[in-house]
């Protein structure tokens, strides 16, 4: 794929001239229900990237794809076995060393392409504002487009292990999922009135929410559903970074 750094030699990438975004994608490693792998998450944000940036560079964008980053902030999910985690403090000086990367090579665009409900990014960027000439945007890919997941989804609840999510993994890497282990994805209700009406919150411990991680119903899910949902989803994407990447930077930038 051209656009993929890990993929690319030094020659590919001085013929690919000035580099205008770069994009990196940051999944997790943690479990989602019986049926799907740990990779979930990092699977389909790297892929997500990959199709994104193919089809911007396709159309004369100058998009080059970072290596994914393949743990995020998981901590609620301990309790089940092997769940891997990176504290936001981590995370931060990971973006740190990367933004000091790539104002080495005087790229001036990063959009963090983000694949996990976990890692909220926006205090870190808030911490890096100003310190670095770098814009940072950030994408959460899975809202780019719920219209077309509300669309096709039969089951429309929960966030984990669901109908969509599965319906992703079907139809990017069928060989990883196992639907006939799936349970329906129930979960417990909070005792307090306020985490029940939405209104209070705290960081959910996931192996007292769920039953066995998953987080919805993921029976009706099937490939159809996950590439209507992913190309959506990539062409928006695609059409964001043609128009950053000709965008220039100037006083004014963004606006």
């Amino acid at each position: 794929m051209k656009g993929k750094l890990l993929e690319m030699t030094l020659k590919e990438v001085r013929d690919f001239g000035k580099v205008e975004v770069c994009v990196l994608p940051w999944g997790s490693c943690e479990p989602h229900n019986l049926h799907l792998p740990y990779g979930t998450d990092t699977f389909t944000v790297e892929k997500v990237a990959e199709i994104s940036c193919e089809k911007a560079n396709e159309k004369g964008g100058k998009v080059i794809v970072l290596p994914t980053i393949q743990v995020g902030v998981n901590s609620n999910h301990f309790g089940f076995p092997l769940v891997l985690h990176f504290s936001p403090t981590t995370q931060l000086a990971i973006l740190k060393d990367i933004i000091y990367s790539l104002e080495k090579s005087k790229i001036y665009k990063l959009v963090i392409l983000n694949g996990h409900g976990g890692n909220e990014f926006k205090a870190l960027c808030r911490e890096l504002y100003e310190k670095t000439p770098i814009n940072i945007f950030l994408i959460d890919w899975w809202i780019v487009r719920e219209d077309i997941m509300n669309m096709v989804c039969d089951d429309k609840t929960g966030e984990h292990g669901n109908e969509a999510e599965t319906s992703w993994i079907l139809y990017l890497y069928p060989e990883f999922v196992h639907l006939e282990w799936a349970d329906e994805g129930k979960v417990n209700e909070p005792r307090l009135e306020g985490l029940k009406k939405g209104w209070a919150w705290i960081v959910r411990p996931w192996p007292l929410l769920t039953t066995n991680s998953g987080y919805g119903n993921p029976k009706k899910a099937n490939s159809e559903k996950g590439k209507a949902m992913i190309e959506g989803a990539t062409d928006t994407i695609a059409e964001f970074l043609i128009e950053l990447s000709n965008a220039k930077i100037d006083e004014r930038f963004p606006y």
